[in-house]
């Protein structure tokens, strides 16, 4: 398949930035539209349950926009009536969505029902046990929105948190199959409800997209939220099969809706919007999720900034390199260093256990960015102090410079 364009690494880095958020002033007051503009332009929000330093979800907006309120996302994605834009389904892992793309999730809504595209064990679940299946979802239409603990019959004592109930199985297969959905949380804990009683009926009895659209739709969305990708990370960010992907990006390319082309130092050929827009600089400065969508594809991190990255969370302590829970920092277009932190809320600050610089280092400017980021993060947290735990050299430059905003 011939290119039809050529990018230097730093073009696509800057046009993966900017289509990413990075790339534009932040909002002195972030109110409802920034937010939901944002994630329209993201497609999605990943959630996860880690807890270090905020849950994940609300990372990526404050990287983005700045020090927002919480409320703003709970409201647009918890709350009944005209505030709420979002809905959670398995977009690139469990997510949060824009309403409008909820029509785009009905084929994955029927392959679940057919036992295909959900994990083995679930899907062996809604084989043999649909009369649990049936129970779980009648209590839910006579009672409301119920967690899976308020419909437990199990007796003997709960195993950890991946050790579920009949009834939890029951409620994530309905999920996954769309009979149920998310109307709210309690905690952390999944409230599901009948989705016509969460999702406007303006969206719930929209046509349907056939899977070929749908997916077509979705890679489209994926490309304008990465600037530039290979067919891997195109189909990654909903987390397409490459069964589905690679038909689908071929009728868009000879549709002219997706346009190929070279990322230097890439193998695979990239894909690409037509008349992409690369600004000639991006300075954005934040400190990333670990599942931040700019960096949730791994390979695509090394290959776009140089920057292996792991998450630590399951490695033993004596065996972690950098960190339990490590934050990228972005800085002028680099990853420039991570940072091990955590919110200590009891306490009143935020501990930055360890820091480390990548190769190149920062420089004063980069150093007192990074201190702005902190004070800034431990702010919007209502957290009192910024905290150095770490000896390295780094954090001797980073104490100084925290100094300039205050002291740590």
């Amino acid at each position: 398949m011939p290119a039809t364009l050529s990018f230097p690494l730093k073009q696509a880095r800057r046009l993966a930035l900017a289509a990413q958020g990075f790339h534009g002033r932040q909002p002195p007051a972030v109110k409802a539209m920034h937010l939901n503009r944002l994630i329209e332009r993201l497609g999605l929000l990943q959630i996860d349950s880690v807890n270090a330093v905020v849950r994940s979800h609300y990372l990526p907006l404050f990287s983005r926009l700045g020090s927002y309120s919480s409320d703003l996302l709970d409201q647009a994605a918890w709350s009944s009536g005209r505030r709420r834009s979002l809905f959670e389904y398995w977009g690139h892992e469990a997510s949060l969505l824009p309403l409008s793309m909820y029509p785009l999730m009905g084929w994955r809504m029927q392959r679940a029902r057919r036992g295909e595209d959900i994990y083995q064990q679930l899907a062996r679940f809604g084989r043999e046990q649909q009369d649990t299946i049936r129970r779980v979802l009648a209590s839910v239409e006579e009672q409301g929105a119920l967690g899976a603990g308020s419909l437990s019959t199990r007796q003997e004592k709960p195993g950890p948190w991946w050790d579920w109930s009949a009834e939890k199985y029951a409620l994530e297969w309905l999920f996954a199959a769309g009979e149920v959905t998310v109307a709210g949380r309690r905690g952390f804990e999944r409230l599901y409800d009948l989705p016509e009683r969460v999702i406007p009926a303006s969206v719930l009895h929209q046509p349907l997209l056939d899977e070929a659209e749908a997916q077509r739709v979705l890679l489209l969305h994926a490309a304008q939220a990465l600037g530039v990708g290979t067919e891997k990370d195109l189909r990654d960010y909903f987390r397409l099969n490459p069964s589905d992907a690679r038909p689908r990006l071929a009728e868009l390319v000879e549709d002219g809706q997706l346009l190929t082309c070279e990322v230097a130092g890439w193998r695979q050929i990239a894909y690409c919007l037509p008349e992409p827009k690369v600004p000639r600089k991006v300075e954005a400065s934040a400190l990333l999720s670990p599942f931040d969508s700019l960096i949730w594809e791994r390979s695509r991190t090394e290959r776009l900034f140089d920057f292996r990255y792991r998450l630590e969370i399951y490695t033993p302590q004596d065996k972690r390199v950098y960190g339990y829970y490590v934050l990228p920092f972005l800085h002028n277009e680099r990853i420039a260093a991570r940072v091990d932190l955590r919110a200590e809320r009891a306490a009143g600050r935020l501990a930055v256990h360890a820091v480390h610089e990548e190769e190149t280092g920062l420089d004063e400017a980069g150093m007192l960015a990074l201190a702005l980021n902190l004070r800034g993060m431990a702010d919007w947290l209502g957290l009192a102090r910024v905290q150095l735990n770490c000896q390295r050299e780094s954090a001797g430059r980073l104490r100084m410079a925290l100094a300039r905003f205050g002291g740590d």
